[in-house]
């Protein structure tokens, strides 16, 4: 999945039924994680934008994607 040039994994936890994902390439943590794939789409999304906004509020340049 990819969201802003922040890429995503994820897996499939069957005994929760539920998705959950993490950002790569980056040093600092991004997840989350919802029961569709709809959800997840906007999970993705919505982590993203958060981490951006705590980025701004701390007044912080958010990590970019590592690349190669």
């Amino acid at each position: 999945m990819e969201y802003m040039g922040y890429m995503a994994k994820v897996d499939c936890d069957d005994e929760a039924r539920v998705f959950h994902g993490e950002v790569f390439n980056l040093r600092d943590v991004v997840t989350f994680e919802a029961d569709s794939i709809e959800g997840l789409v906007k999970a993705l999304h919505d982590s993203v934008d958060a981490y951006l906004e705590f980025c701004a509020q701390r007044g912080e340049e958010p990590e970019k994607p590592f690349s190669g």
